[in-house]
């Protein structure tokens, strides 16, 4: 059974403040240590178990492209051991293995025997990985005339059309555009869903989340967290927010200890932002709460198709804002705007705000029947109508539910409300009198 298993591993690089200090220590070796050690991993462990996608989070340098390297064999651990088993393919660097003189079939067939297929078997698939690839006639063309999205394409088809058992993917989707970035997505649900043990790294949140059956937390080498990909996602980005608060000397996003003192209006606010992808704006008015509740006021844990759920913002202006305009933007797993709205689109008109006041708005929504997969919500401020107005903070994906699971099937991402008539049979009655229902 395909896994992957790292057990107290941990990998160190030779760093040398000059190149001569390398050759010293070459010629040398019994003299003075001339360079300094930089721990890329220190005594990580964990499993990816047969069938699971174990998503690698983190900050640059945290890394997760030295997990997947020892994963792949490019690397050997300084300490501990790596287990892989299953047939590997691996999604690291652009290009990685690609002769730029040679043509791009030339080298899928080369990468296609790397991965140990047959010439029979490379012959047999290789229709698929140029159908998936869309190229054209770059086929035939030395890989030195690609583009970067045209070097990715080709070796994604590869790589997932050599029916790998363990798929290691390091940020190459990143680079690809729309319509192949979606592709290449339900292709890894496609193998996901067939049971191949996928390592993901990715700084897309989305992605972690409707991919992951867990999700790993890389900080400066070590494990910081290991769990459910939701729960761990909150935790590395309440840990990014801290960090980028501290090095802007700016205080804890939150609600301001004065509103919190005055009595609550109605609807209650919202307190707190539970994450922070982006977020933009000029500043004039921010976001200082986001909550979603169900029918009866209650915290939701996940949306409920066909249920009712209110999401609630709160807001406080810095400047005076004449014509405030509140909304939020619901996406999908795949960071797509699935669905969105705000009091000018609602016609509800909001009087002018003044300084340090908050103001707490209520959407209450009734869901249609989605299919089961995660779902965030961007809320956001503006100063103005619904075609001249002044974004004054936004904030992508600052909450996550996800969406539970129906009664019936969800064929694609939505199930219309329906109302199916059957016509009536017309033909003879035993005794030949024509008949209609």
């Amino acid at each position: 059974m395909a896994k992957v298993i790292f057990n107290a591993v941990s990998k160190s690089y030779s760093a040398y403040s000059r190149p001569s200090d390398r050759l010293r220590e070459l010629v040398w070796p019994s003299h003075r240590r001339r360079s300094a050690e930089f721990w890329a991993l220190r005594d990580v462990s964990f499993e990816a178990r047969h069938g699971e996608t174990l998503c690698l989070i983190g900050a640059n340098g945290s890394g997760k492209s030295t997990s997947l390297q020892l994963a792949a064999g490019i690397l050997h651990p300084t300490a501990g051991s790596v287990e892989v088993e299953g047939r590997v393919a691996a999604l690291l660097e652009l290009g990685a293995g690609f002769h730029p003189e040679f043509t791009g079939r030339e080298n899928a067939r080369l990468s296609a025997a790397l991965f140990g297929l047959s010439k029979r078997e490379i012959e047999r698939r290789f229709p698929e990985i140029e159908d998936f690839a869309e190229i054209g006639d770059f086929i035939d063309r030395p890989v030195k005339s690609y583009s970067t999205g045209m070097v990715v394409r080709l070796a994604f088809a590869v790589a997932i059309n050599v029916e790998p058992e363990v798929l290691l993917v390091d940020e190459a989707l990143a680079v690809g555009d729309y319509y192949f970035r979606q592709r290449c997505m339900r292709r890894v649900h496609e193998l996901r869903a067939s049971r191949v043990t996928i390592l993901f790294v990715s700084h897309a949140m989305a992605d972690v989340q409707a991919l992951g059956t867990r999700a790993l937390w890389l900080d400066r080498g070590r494990v910081a967290g290991l769990g459910e990909p939701q729960t761990v996602v909150r935790q590395y980005l309440a840990s990014m927010n801290a960090k980028d608060r501290a090095v802007r000397g700016s205080a804890s996003v939150g609600v301001p200890a004065a509103a919190a003192r005055r009595p609550a209006p109605a609807p209650q606010p919202a307190a707190g932002i539970p994450n922070a992808d982006r977020r933009f704006g000029t500043g004039r008015a921010e976001i200082t709460g986001i909550a979603v509740l169900d029918s009866l006021g209650r915290q939701a844990k996940a949306l409920i198709p066909n249920g009712r759920a209110i999401v609630r913002i709160t807001v406080r202006a810095r400047d005076r804002i004449d014509e405030p305009n509140i909304g939020f933007m619901m996406r999908n797993h795949l960071g797509i705007d699935f669905a969105g709205t705000n009091t000018a689109r609602e016609g509800c008109v909001l009087e002018p705000m003044r300084p340090d006041e908050t103001r707490t708005v209520d959407f209450h929504i009734d869901l249609p029947e989605l299919y089961a997969g995660s779902f965030s919500f961007a809320p956001a401020v503006a100063d103005g109508g619904l075609r001249n107005y002044e974004i004054c903070d936004w904030i992508d994906n600052a909450l996550a539910l996800p969406m539970a699971r129906g009664v019936g099937e969800i064929y694609g991402y939505i199930h219309l409300p329906c109302r199916v008539e059957v016509g009536g049979r017309r033909g003879t009655s035993p005794s030949g009198r024509r008949t209609s229902q």
